[in-house]
């Protein structure tokens, strides 16, 4: 009886597993990428409006150049975003990595829905990576006329689970949009590194990202927007309804209801202090100066993503490959994630070589949020110092000395991707310096002539490095040291500062990820 109840219970598994494994692959759902959408492009007869008659006048008395003004400050960036939503009257495209389903989420979904009422029309672009969270506020935002969201390179939400999906179609679905801009009536946009996430304008307790954008608008804005429409009807793509279901059959009017309860205990607190700044009044009454520059935008092409991997493909990466080796004098990398690589070392020792200096700033391991990245980086620490590079890592407990006194602010994460090159030309964007972004994923950013902008940045840059950042060098025997001063006083670590061991471990640990995923 027992032998014939074990035979029996064995198999019993074994068809329970077959069934299980058929029902993973079969379950698995796939993505309409080959079904028709509606084509739309930038809505460009915006000279009437408010921003186009602003914008007109500062570009006219500036022979026709771009305007930038740099968005240092979270709360600034944030209220630029929500003040620029607020003018807006023909269109609002929006093109990011992430949302996240927070404060900052919550006020930006409130402003464009607020948009869409007065006839705006919205369209969202955002990679489906991060989104399963934010899905039912999406799916929502989506039932507005004058809203349309997509989503770039999605996992089907149907099937067994995204999460199934994703792992089954994994070759594709690790190819992501990195992508971050936010452009309203072809005339002003903002370009740089955040995302609409709470870390990402000082929103969240405990923790900061210390991150940039740019406020560009004139020439430039145009030069967004067409790089946002190849994105937007490219055949990855997908309209949200054709992804995810509503399954809670809320209507928009219910979602309206519960934003508005909440937002308005959000009011004081985070929507009126981000509007509190007249920036964008200021700039386009030329009250406050933006700087007149020469400005590109430098994109991968969606392609990217469907292509295999080479370097034919690489095209933001190969301009700006083009760009720095045309620098004479200086070069700063600002970068949260630096994985070199071998050829990213060989390209700097080809700087120092012919006389560049070459300055890097990266996370330290205790203020990195990605601690496999950090693995990758390690690698390669001591080589790039060979190579003659002044190395700095972010210091974890600075933020209170970068940022003015921040409530509840204990920590802080380098998050700013920006080159500036000979004290003249300024990359700003999406793009880290690892294979990730520069092989596998699509990035996109802008590069700026403006010696005026740049000199704000590399002025008392050497001082500024070593008291925020740590200086890590070699010593006589070949290890590292990480050098900073703290309260007027040089302080010198002989190992990962400000890093548990359980933190060290981990970072010793993960050095075993293939670097190609970092």
């Amino acid at each position: 009886m027992i032998n014939a109840m074990t035979t029996d219970h064995r198999r019993f598994c074994r068809i329970a597993i077959l069934l299980l494994g058929s029902a993973l692959f079969s379950g698995c759902a796939t993505v309409p990428f080959d079904e028709p959408k509606t084509y739309s492009e930038t809505i460009t007869d915006t000279a009437d409006t408010r921003l186009g008659r602003g914008v007109h006048k500062w570009t006219q008395e500036h022979g026709g150049l771009s305007g930038v003004y740099p968005l240092s400050q979270g709360m600034d960036a944030l209220g630029a975003r929500l003040r620029l939503a607020e003018i807006a009257e023909r269109s609002i495209d929006l093109q990011y990595f992430l949302m996240k389903d927070d404060t900052a989420g919550l006020v930006m979904m409130n402003a464009l829905l607020k948009a869409a009422d007065r006839g705006v029309r919205v369209r969202f672009l955002l990679d489906d990576i991060f989104t399963t969270s934010a899905d039912r506020n999406l799916l929502l935002l989506n039932q507005h006329p004058n809203i349309e969201v997509r989503l770039f390179n999605p996992v089907s939400r149907r099937g067994l689970s995204s999460g199934l999906n994703f792992v089954a179609d994994f070759r594709q679905a690790n190819r992501r949009m990195h992508n971050k801009s936010f452009t309203v009536d072809n005339q002003i946009s903002i370009v740089g590194g955040r995302n609409i996430a709470d870390e990402y304008f000082q929103l969240k307790q405990g923790s900061v990202f210390i991150d940039f954008d740019v406020l560009a608008m004139g020439p430039v804005a145009a030069e967004i927007s067409q790089s946002f429409d190849q994105y937007w009807n490219h055949s990855r793509a997908v309209p949200m309804e054709q992804v995810a279901d509503n399954k809670n059959n809320e209507d928009l009017e219910t979602v309206r209801a519960n934003i508005a309860r909440e937002f308005d205990g959000l009011y004081d607190d985070v929507y009126g202090q981000a509007l509190e700044s007249q920036l964008l009044q200021d700039l386009i009454a030329s009250r406050e100066p933006a700087f007149p520059a020469y400005a590109v935008v430098l994109s991968d092409s969606p392609d990217k993503l469907i292509n295999d991997i080479g370097e034919e493909h690489m095209q933001l990466a190969n301009d700006l490959l083009d760009v720095l080796h045309s620098a004479r004098e200086e070069i700063i990398f600002i970068s949260p994630y630096y994985v070199p690589g071998k050829g990213g070392v060989e390209l700097v020792r080809q700087l120092v070589d012919k006389g560049v200096r070459v300055i890097v700033l990266t996370n330290s391991l205790a203020s990195n949020n990605h601690t496999p990245v950090h693995s990758g980086y390690a690698r390669y620490r001591k080589d790039v110092i060979r190579a003659g590079v002044e190395l700095y890592e972010a210091r974890a407990n600075a933020a209170g000395e970068t940022q003015g006194a921040i409530e509840g602010v204990e920590t802080m994460t380098l998050h700013t991707k920006a080159f500036l090159i000979d004290r003249r030309y300024l990359f700003v964007g999406s793009l880290n310096l690892d294979p990730r972004s520069i092989e596998i994923n699509a990035e996109m950013g802008l590069l700026i002539d403006s010696a005026d902008l740049v000199s704000g940045f590399t002025d008392n840059a050497d001082e500024r490095l070593a008291t925020l950042a740590y200086r890590v060098l070699l010593n006589e025997q070949g290890q590292l040291e990480w050098h900073s001063r703290i309260n007027g006083e040089d302080v010198v670590a002989t190992r990962e500062p400000l890093a548990s061991p359980w933190l060290r471990f981990k970072a010793w640990f993960m050095g075993i990820a293939p670097e190609s995923q970092l």
